[in-house]
């Protein structure tokens, strides 16, 4: 390498820091926004955020039930992206999504037996949504993953992991679908948490998904490394001195702890892991330690957008948010297809 050329790599790097530096304030002013806009946005509109001071009515109305939902919507993508960004990462797939090791299919499952288990009357069905579900959805998404790594016989093969991942996925979501045929009463409430919902999302939610939230941005910023190494295949990871088995053992477990705790509070949120990274790449090429911070806070704006279209489009009706961020992030997709075929 000749010196101009060795000269010029420190450049290019501080000129792609700098660029991901502000594509980050750019997403945190974004993410301000939609939270202003979040709060606005609902039955009795922006009368509610006016008559906050005098109205006890109005100021419950935001802070107990706008605030945490716009917040949570926010820290439920952000935990799907980070987990999106790992995940390709790891399987060095771009169609990789925090789902792919069978934690989707995990909570299905549970959930449906929760529901199953706690009856069919409309307050075990209340109850079972705001409690029994969310520790359903979370240790079915772990124990997913659990049985993915048994069945993968640890983490040394990523082809492998991934295979038992799907497998684990079909077989726990056809159990979910044979749960719902003979328990039919319960079909409403599956299709609810199926579809995605901020609506049960409160100030506990919010502590608990930003508490992990933190951990696992962390724990994955810290390893990114380890990301940058695989992308150039296995070979090269370990000439670099990586021990891989260890560190895709721990990337595993944050993915696992990621998406868990978002599938707990939201249900299935489709799209939002599996475009946040796309969407910041077209933004910024720049290693795996930006990456999965841009993803994470790309995510949670995607999300917070879809929750904040959902209730208001059709106001004072929602839209499933799931299915404004599968036509959102879907979109974006095959758009990216397009252009690339182009």
């Amino acid at each position: 390498m000749s010196h101009s050329s060795a000269a010029a790599l420190p450049t290019r790097r501080t000129r792609a820091g700098l660029r991901a530096a502000w594509v980050a304030v750019a997403l945190v002013v974004a993410s301000v926004v939609l939270a202003v806009i979040g709060l606005g946005v609902g039955s009795s509109g922006l009368e509610s955020v006016w008559h906050m001071l005098d109205d006890p009515v109005a100021a419950q109305i935001v802070w107990d039930i706008r605030a945490p939902r716009t917040l949570g919507a926010f820290a439920a993508g952000a935990l799907l992206g980070l987990a999106g960004a790992i995940a390709q990462g790891l399987f060095r797939n771009p169609l990789a999504d925090p789902f792919l090791l069978g934690s989707a299919s995990g909570a299905t499952l549970a959930v449906a037996l929760a529901l199953a288990a706690l009856g069919i009357s409309p307050f075990a069905a209340g109850w079972a949504m705001r409690w029994g579900m969310t520790g359903a959805a979370f240790a079915g998404a772990v124990l997913a993953v659990l049985l993915t790594l048994a069945l993968a016989r640890g983490v040394q093969h990523t082809l492998r992991l991934l295979l038992a991942g799907v497998v684990v996925g079909v077989v726990m979501g056809a159990l979910a679908s044979l749960v719902t045929l003979s328990f039919p009463a319960t079909l409403q409430a599956m299709q609810a948490f199926m579809l995605g919902s901020t609506a049960f999302i409160g100030w506990q939610s919010c502590g608990l998904m930003a508490a992990v939230w933190l951990v696992c941005v962390a724990v994955a910023w810290a390893m990114a490394r380890v990301l940058d190494g695989l992308v150039l295949g296995e070979a090269t990871a370990m000439s670099l001195g990586l021990p891989l088995a260890p560190l895709r053992l721990a990337l595993v477990a944050v993915l696992a702890l990621a998406t868990g705790a978002a599938v707990a509070q939201t249900g299935l949120i489709a799209f939002v892991g599996l475009a946040a990274p796309h969407v910041v790449r077209g933004l910024v090429k720049t290693t795996h330690a930006w990456l999965v911070v841009l993803a994470s806070l790309m995510g949670g704006a995607l999300l917070m957008l879809a929750d904040t279209l959902a209730r208001g489009l059709l106001a004072p009706q929602e839209l499933p948010v799931g299915v404004l961020t599968a036509v959102i992030g879907g979109g974006y997709l095959l758009w990216l297809m397009g252009r690339g075929r182009r």
